[in-house]
């Protein structure tokens, strides 16, 4: 009978790159070869025990020591989760799903052993599985040729004897990076509901509540029966949006809602969640404010051989401890070289398919049992087609069913021929995942009920920018105010025309973007944390380069955040002779001007090879923050050329630098880690480095009206000039060497804190919530 041929492992870089090469496991070892493994520990959470295996004797590396509950190296071309399944169920037998492991962190591992013969360069992925109470071991099938035996140990008891360096474990440094092993689980079950309850309320009272009930006198009656029908498919669109986030969001939601009555704490962590959508706070860096210890409990029945009077493993559902790059639009344990890898072996139309909008990316061994996947212990390599692509009509097609059911009976009873068509296009769209005509019909929407329904900004795709998010905004416009802003849409070729760029990138086709001005009534899906105030849609280039984009702006909303935060702000940090050019008009009118530059400036580019490609697939993970920035500052040059045109008040030419100052501090304050937080930091250093913008001995700032406008000139050319040329570096160094909390910041940041003026604010939809519950 023919031996079986030798595992082979992915050969990395010392950096933990592939380098596209694989050997045999022998040989790495040999070598000396920097390669992957996977550690899967279990742990008990009533007894606070590990379970620990004792390695066979007849291992190559550390004989007959007690070791980690299961582990193995990732076969060449296998991903980290499906092989931390596979090696529990094939050394003991517990068949557990996806959302059973948590990644606590990476540890690399490089030691040599057995006399100089065996040398381990080993990345390690190390996860988590989280039982209520202890597996029984007789429920365990223990696999003979790895596995003598099992048992369960206290984690104090084996971290202190792995820090006694005892012989019969294998080592680990205790002090060293595995240490977080045993820190991160120690913190998440101390006794600390006092001091988490204190945290979560500082937390939540940093959004200040808002009472939205703007009048629905100018609707007609059709419009107002169309109206009921779009909030309960705005509902449907919170609930795909929830899904994009992570791939359990859902169960941790209903799980936090279904308790948030049993205790105050639980209602806290419900409250917070709901307002982040997601177990990581938005205003903290993405920072998780729960742990897998507050997850939901699973029961399975059938994970292992059955025990007599044991009903089977009761699990938490994990997530990670760090916001996921990908959010669910691809494979947890997917990074960037591996898609682009399989990327670049697809023909150029599935390329686009891959890295485009409403597609998310899976794994074939996801789909199957992971017994399936490598039941015959063969050691095959795998390839790179793993990984397929799914579009959105299909992942999330019962939900999209629905609320293109809704949608079209809105459609029907509406009064509004544009609102009909809109509706009518975007229920199409849902199902077909074509979405270009009924972004078509948004752009042309002319309707008393204003909305916008579909997957559109691309923030959550932390990776590559490529996926969009499900959202939902549901207002009634303001006639007066629309027609106000006209001008700004009536400017944009020849804002486009005088832009700080060299004339070869500037276009000579911009579109007029139509400006909507409406009151929010509703708003789901993408709109977690701090709230959007505007938007500029759509994202598809195709249609930007053919008919421009079209804004929606939410004047409530900016009215509720410059009375609750910008005006305190303004109080805490600007000097007292500008304090008064802190209005809501140049405020208002800068945030206009930013969503009109979004349709301005490169998009669709020629790379220096001749190739033609967008602003957004050359910049990828930077593209969010620096379009960001580009919006924000040459809304500022642009208001200052307008204003020289003779077109706006020079009533505006000092208020519009000041009130951008102050509402500098109020986006920074979301965050480094959200887009409009890290441009604004990017913009604030700018200018501070320049003479801008002036810090004094009181701790408070004010604008150098000198020297603004050729620093706001000079940083508007170095954004515009990087998009032209999709330089990926150039946006990479702009960010790191700016996009930071410098000194400044901290100063003024310290005094908000210390006055304890608002982040943002928290809408409650009144008038929404009393249609919904008369439809009920």
């Amino acid at each position: 009978m023919a031996a079986e041929p030798e595992e082979r492992l992915d050969v990395l870089t010392a950096g933990g790159e592939k380098t596209g090469a694989s050997k045999p496991r022998s040989e790495v070892h040999r070598d000396g070869d920097y390669h992957r493994a996977v550690h899967v520990w279990i742990y008990s959470e009533s007894t606070g025990e590990l379970l620990l295996q004792r390695r066979a004797d007849c291992k190559d590396s550390w004989p007959g020591q007690w070791d980690i509950s299961s582990a193995g190296h990732i076969s060449a071309g296998d991903s980290s989760l499906s092989s931390a399944q596979r090696e529990l169920d094939e050394e003991l037998g517990i068949k557990l799903p996806s959302d059973a492991f948590e990644l606590l962190f990476v540890f690399l591992q490089e030691c040599v052993i057995n006399n100089g013969t065996y040398t381990n360069n080993e990345y390690n992925d190390v996860y988590l599985v989280t039982t209520l109470t202890p597996i029984p071991l007789e429920a365990f099938t223990l696999q003979e040729s790895e596995v003598s035996a099992v048992r369960y140990m206290h984690l104090d008891e084996y971290k202190s004897c792995l820090a006694k360096e005892s012989g019969e474990y294998v080592p680990y440094d205790v002090n060293g990076t595995y240490g977080q092993l045993f820190s991160i689980i120690e913190e998440r079950y101390k006794d600390n509901i006092e001091s988490r309850s204190l945290t979560l309320q500082k937390q939540i009272n940093r959004y200040a509540p808002i009472h939205l009930e703007p009048e629905l006198t100018s609707l007609s009656e059709g419009d107002r029966e169309a109206l009921g029908y779009i909030l309960k498919a705005s509902i449907v669109i919170d609930d795909i949006f929830y899904e994009q986030v992570w791939n359990s969001n859902c169960t941790l939601r209903d799980w936090l809602k279904a308790r948030a009555n049993y205790s105050s704490f639980d209602k806290l962590k419900w409250l917070y969640y709901s307002i982040n959508k997601s177990p990581w706070s938005c205003l903290d860096e993405n920072k998780a404010f729960l742990s897998t210890a507050d997850s939901a409990v699973k029961l399975l029945t059938d994970a292992t051989k059955s025990v007599s009077g044991w009903k089977g493993i009761e699990y938490r559902a994990a997530f990670p401890r760090d916001n996921p790059p990908g959010a669910n639009f691809y494979p947890p344990d997917m990074d960037k070289m591996e898609f682009e890898l399989w990327k670049n072996g697809l023909p150029e139309k599935e390329q686009k398919y891959a890295t485009g909008f409403f597609t998310v990316i899976k794994r074939h061994d996801a789909l199957l049992p992971s017994i399936l996947a490598q039941s015959d212990g063969s050691n095959q390599t795998k390839t790179s087609d793993d990984l397929f692509v799914v579009p959105y009509s299909e992942e999330y097609k019962s939900s999209l069913e629905k609320a293109a059911e809704l949608l079209h009976k809105a459609s029907e009873c509406s009064d509004s021929p544009s609102l009909k068509n809109l509706l009518k296009t975007k229920a199409n769209a849902f199902l077909s995942n074509d979405y270009y005509e009924s972004d078509i019909a948004w752009m042309e929407l002319d309707s008393n009920l204003d909305v916008t329904i579909g997957p559109y900004e691309t923030y959550e795709d932390g990776l590559f920018s490529y996926k969009a998010t499900f959202e939902a905004f549901v207002g009634v416009r303001d006639d007066i105010a629309t027609s106000q802003v006209k001008l700004f849409g009536d400017q944009l070729q020849d804002l486009e025309k005088h832009l700080p760029l060299d004339n070869i990138y500037k276009s000579d086709n911009v579109s007029a973007a139509p400006i909507r001005v409406i009151n929010l009534l509703y708003n789901s899906g993408d709109v977690k944390g701090p709230q959007t105030i505007a938007f500029n849609l759509p994202n598809d280039e195709r249609i930007v380069n053919e008919r421009g984009t079209s804004m929606v702006m939410l004047k409530n909303i900016s009215e509720a955040k410059f009375k609750h935060i910008l005006k305190p702000i303004a109080n805490a940090c600007i000097r007292e002779e500008q304090e008064d050019y802190v209005d809501f008009e140049p405020y208002y009118t800068h945030i206009v001007c930013h969503e009109c530059c979004h349709g301005i400036g490169p998009h669709s580019i020629t790379l220096p090879t001749g190739k033609r490609s967008t602003v957004r697939m050359e910049l990828q993970e930077f593209h969010s923050a620096l379009e960001e920035a580009k919006a924000d500052i040459v809304g500022l040059w642009a208001l200052n050329f307008l204003i020289k045109k003779g077109l706006l008040p020079k009533s505006l030419s000092e208020s519009m630098y000041v009130s951008f100052l102050a509402g500098c501090f109020r986006s920074i304050r979301f965050g480094l880690e959200e887009a409009h937080g890290k441009g604004q930091a990017l913009q604030f250093n700018w200018l501070y480095e320049k003479g801008a913008f002036v810090l004094h001995s009181d701790g408070k700032f004010s604008v150098d009206f000198t020297k603004v406008e050729d620093a706001v000139e000079s940083l508007s050319r170095e954004i515009l000039t990087i998009q032209a040329k999709g330089d990926k570096p150039a946006a990479q160094s702009l960010l790191q060497s700016h996009a930071s909390l410098t000194q400044p910041l901290r100063v003024a940041l310290d005094k908000i804190e210390h006055m304890q003026v608002p982040v943002d604010i928290t809408p409650i939809f009144g008038t929404a919530n009393k249609l919904l519950a008369n439809d009920q």
